[in-house]
């Protein structure tokens, strides 16, 4: 089953060429959802031959413009396309009113549902048989949220061959897929591992925008595969990140060290950088599995089993 984060915008304010500003498409078992939605999203998730249409559920972290003015266009193109399907969107402040002040209700093809995100904790927003979402506040000049992508825990899948050997009955199968042993009917009992499949680990994906270093989200993203956390600075304006509520490459790699997450993505870097090696290298001192956010890159997320 996949679990993909593709990044197709990571600059900062400015857009260049090479860099359009904050957009990630996150794959769960051929699930897509949008987070972000920067200047130009459109244009990336057609080079990049994202579907369109499986896309129906946007997050929006904050309403600074490099992270919401596509939206006016992506839902445009969606109506061109014939899109029928309904539209989810997660945002905090009113982009419901926004939205319509641009585009017209009657004339789209298809309907726009907003949520509107208030908490001041970790708050589930989305959640199916399979994947649960959930938001964060940040520290950021305006109301702000991170999003956690996460699968829920699946049932045990059992051995073919016991089915058989043992004869069980659905019962039998209900109640070991919940972790049962099985008891015989001469009294001997079989484990629950003899009888199932390795279970896999859940995985999980973070996505911190704009920020300050923020130590209160680390028990909201603990041990989360791959997170994705802005460095807009290297710690010499460090001054300048405090000032503008954005993190340095340091701040991102101290909280993925506490976080003790697997990886780290960084990105939102100033354009005032021409080589960003110099801030992987700042996190790489902390945090040494870190890697840039480039436009067009795709991180997967594998499949684990727990060690029995």
């Amino acid at each position: 089953m996949s679990f993909k984060i593709t990044i197709l915008g990571s600059s900062s304010a400015l857009p260049s060429f090479k860099k359009f500003p904050s957009a990630h498409v996150i794959n769960i078992h051929e699930r897509f959802f949008l987070v972000d939605c920067g200047e130009g999203t459109q244009i990336r998730i057609r080079q990049f031959k994202i579907k369109t249409s499986k896309i129906n559920h946007i997050f929006i972290t904050h309403l600074h413009g490099d992270h919401f003015f596509g939206i006016f266009g992506l839902i445009s193109s969606f109506n061109l396309l014939g899109r029928k399907n309904d539209l989810h969107i997660y945002s905090p402040g009113d982009l419901e009113k926004m939205v319509y002040t641009v585009l017209k209700k009657n004339d789209l093809n298809f309907k726009l549902f907003f949520h509107r995100l208030s908490t001041d904790k970790k708050e589930t927003v989305y959640e199916s048989k399979s994947i649960k979402i959930s938001c964060f506040p940040l520290n950021h000049r305006i109301e702000t949220y991170g999003y956690l992508f996460e699968e829920k825990k699946k049932e045990k899948n059992i051995r073919k061959e016991a089915i058989q050997k043992y004869n069980l009955t659905i019962k039998d199968i209900i109640k070991i897929k919940t972790g049962d042993d099985l008891i015989l009917e001469d009294g001997k009992t079989l484990s629950n591992k003899n009888l199932t499949l390795p279970e896999q680990k859940t995985r999980s994906y973070a996505y911190c925008s704009d920020t300050a270093f923020e130590p209160k989200i680390i028990p909201y993203i603990k041990g989360v595969n791959l997170l994705y956390h802005e460095a807009t600075f290297t710690k010499d304006l460090k001054e300048t990140a405090q000032i503008t509520k954005h993190s340095t490459a340091s701040d991102a790699a101290k909280i993925a060290s506490k976080a003790k997450a697997e990886k780290l993505i960084i990105g939102h870097f100033s354009s005032r950088y021409k080589d960003e090696t110099i801030i992987l290298s700042e996190a790489k001192t902390i945090f040494t599995d870190t890697q840039i956010a480039e436009d067009g890159v795709t991180f997967t997320i594998p499949i684990q089993h727990i060690k029995e």
